[in-house]
C-alpha cells in the first residue's frame, strides 16, 4: 500500500486559479505577476482579454500600476479553445467581461492540462456577484481574494464604488469612474 504524498501544486494535469477581488485591489498585477513567473520558467504562455476592455491598451493587458503585457484579444470565450491549443500556461483577465461559456472553456483548459489563470471583479458596483466569476470561483482549485484600500477611511476593501451615474451594469472605465470601498463606506448610487 503506497502513502499519499501531497504536492505544493498539481502534477500531470491541469488546474484552474482565480484572482478575484474588487477594482484597484491588484487583480491584473497579481495575473501578470504569475505569467511572467511561467514565462521564466520557459512554459509557453498565452494571455487573453475581452475587446471591450480598451481602457489602456488596444492589445495588452494593463495594470493601474502600469505593469503589461502582451494579450490576443477575443470577443467569444471559445476563441480561447482554437487560440491556446499550443499553450501550457492561459491568463484571462477581466473575466467578468466574458459570458458564462467562460466557464465551459477553462474547464475544458484544465481538463487538456493546461494552468489556467483567471483575474476578475467578483461584485459589480452594486455589490452583486459578479458572472461568470462566481461559477468560476466554484471550479477552481486555487482562490486568490484581493482587497484594495478604502478611499473614505483607509480600512481593507472589497468593493467597487461607482462615482459616475449609470444603470448599466457594465460601464467600463478605471479611476474617473470609480474607486475601492469598505462595507461601510459602499453605497448603491440611485
Amino acid at each position: 500500500m503506497s502513502e499519499f504524498t501531497p504536492h505544493s501544486s498539481p502534477v500531470d494535469t491541469g488546474w484552474i486559479e482565480v484572482i478575484a477581488g474588487c477594482m484597484f485591489s491588484g487583480k491584473t498585477e497579481e495575473l501578470i505577476r504569475r505569467l511572467r513567473r511561467a514565462k521564466i520558467a520557459k512554459l509557453n504562455v498565452k494571455v487573453f482579454k475581452p475587446k471591450v476592455d480598451n481602457r489602456y491598451s488596444a492589445n495588452e493587458i494593463v495594470s493601474h500600476s502600469e505593469q503589461s503585457l502582451p494579450s490576443i484579444i477575443i470577443e467569444n470565450p471559445f476563441d480561447i479553445l482554437d487560440l491556446s491549443e499550443d499553450a501550457q500556461v492561459v491568463g484571462i483577465d477581466e473575466a467578468q467581461f466574458f459570458s458564462n461559456d467562460l466557464i465551459d472553456v477553462v474547464n475544458k483548459l484544465a481538463d487538456r492540462g493546461k494552468r489556467v489563470i483567471i483575474a476578475g471583479l467578483d461584485q459589480d458596483f452594486k455589490g452583486v456577484p459578479f458572472e461568470p466569476m462566481p461559477q468560476l470561483l466554484a471550479v477552481a482549485e486555487y482562490i486568490t481574494k484581493t482587497l484594495a484600500i478604502c478611499v473614505n477611511c483607509g480600512n481593507p476593501a472589497d468593493r467597487t464604488q461607482r462615482k459616475v451615474v449609470s444603470s448599466e451594469r457594465v460601464l467600463v472605465g478605471a479611476a474617473d469612474s470609480y474607486e475601492a470601498r469598505c462595507r461601510k463606506c459602499h453605497y448603491i448610487p440611485e
